[in-house]
C-alpha cells in the first residue's frame, strides 16, 4: 500500500507543479463562467423575464446563476480528472515505464498510482470550484444551499469524479504522445459543455439530440448537482406549479428519454456502473501498456 501511496503522490506533484496544465483542466469550467457573464446571463434572464413576468429580478439572477454554477461544478468533475492523467501519458510517451519495471513495482500498483492521483485531483479541484460557487451565490445573489443539498451535492461531486476518472483512464491508455493528449483535453473541455447543458440549455437542443444527451452520464451528472443547487432558487421563482415544470425540462434539472424521466437513483447507477466498468477496462489497457 505504501508504494501506491507513494506513487499516486508523486503523480500529484507533477500535476500541481504545472500550472497550465492546471488551468487548462479548468478551463472548461472558466468558459462557462465567462459567457455567462458577458451576454448568456442576460440572455437568460430576459427569456425566463418574459415567461414569468412577475418575478423579481433578485428572484431571476438567484435562479439563472444557481443553474449556472451547478453546470460549472459538473463540468470540473469531467475535465478535472482528464488533467491528472497527463502524466500517464507523459511516462509512456518519454519511455519512464522501462524505469518503473526494473524497480520493486508491480503493475497494478502502477495503475492504482495513476487512478488514485487522478481521483484525488478531480475531487479536489472541483471542490475548489463549489466553494467559489457557494460563495459567489451567497455574496451576490443571496442564494445559500442547505446542509442536505450541500451534503448531497459532495456525494454527486465524488461519484462523477470516480466515474469520469475511470473513464479518462481507459481514453487515455490508447493515446501515445502528449500532443495527441492535449488534443483530447481541447475536445473534451469543449465537447463536454455542451453534452451536460452548460453552455446552453438542453431545451434549445432538437428534441432527438436532446434525449440522446439525456442517456449520457455527462448530462445526468449535471442534472444531479442541479436539482441541489435550483431547488431552493426555482421554488422562491415559481412555487411548484406547471411554470417549475417546464423550467426544470427546460434547463436540465430533469431529463427524459422518450416516455421514460431520468430519476436520480437511474443516474446514481449510470455513474456507479461508468466507474466500475471503465476501472476495470483501465486497469487491462495501463497493464498492457506498461511493458
Amino acid at each position: 500500500m505504501g508504494t501506491v501511496v507513494a506513487l499516486a503522490w508523486r503523480n500529484l506533484l507533477l500535476y500541481f507543479r504545472d500550472p497550465l496544465g492546471v488551468f487548462f483542466s479548468l478551463l472548461g469550467a472558466l468558459i462557462v463562467f465567462l459567457l455567462y457573464t458577458l451576454f448568456l446571463g442576460n440572455l437568460q434572464l430576459t427569456s425566463i423575464g418574459e415567461a414569468i413576468p412577475g418575478a423579481s429580478d433578485t428572484q431571476l439572477r438567484g435562479f439563472v446563476d444557481a443553474w449556472m454554477f451547478a453546470g460549472i461544478v459538473a463540468l470540473s468533475t469531467m475535465t478535472t480528472p482528464l488533467g491528472a492523467l497527463g502524466t500517464f501519458v507523459e511516462d509512456a510517451a518519454t519511455g519512464r515505464f522501462r524505469d518503473f519495471l526494473v524497480a520493486p513495482i508491480r503493475r497494478g500498483q502502477l495503475v492504482l498510482g495513476y487512478l488514485i492521483a487522478a481521483f484525488i485531483v478531480g475531487v479536489v479541484m472541483t471542490l475548489v470550484v463549489f466553494l467559489v460557487a457557494l460563495t459567489y451565490l451567497w455574496a451576490a445573489v443571496g442564494v445559500t444551499l442547505e446542509v442536505a443539498e450541500i451534503a448531497r451535492s459532495l456525494g454527486w461531486i465524488v461519484l462523477s469524479v470516480a466515474g469520469f476518472a475511470s473513464l479518462w483512464a481507459f481514453v487515455v491508455s490508447f493515446l501515445r504522445t502528449s500532443g495527441a493528449f492535449s488534443a483530447l483535453s481541447t475536445i473534451v473541455g469543449t465537447v463536454s459543455g455542451f453534452v451536460a447543458g452548460a453552455y446552453i440549455a438542453v431545451g434549445l437542443f432538437p428534441d432527438a439530440v436532446r434525449q440522446a444527451v439525456s442517456t449520457l452520464p455527462f448530462a445526468q451528472s449535471a442534472m444531479l448537482l442541479r436539482r441541489e443547487f435550483t431547488a431552493q432558487p426555482l421554488a422562491t421563482l415559481t412555487g411548484d406549479g406547471p411554470a417549475a415544470e417546464e423550467l426544470r425540462a427546460y434547463y436540465g434539472i430533469t431529463l427524459e428519454v422518450g416516455d421514460w424521466s431520468v430519476s436520480v437513483a437511474a443516474a446514481a447507477a449510470v455513474l456507479t456502473l461508468l466507474a466500475a466498468v471503465c476501472t476495470a477496462l483501465a486497469a487491462t489497457r495501463v497493464r498492457a501498456r506498461i511493458r
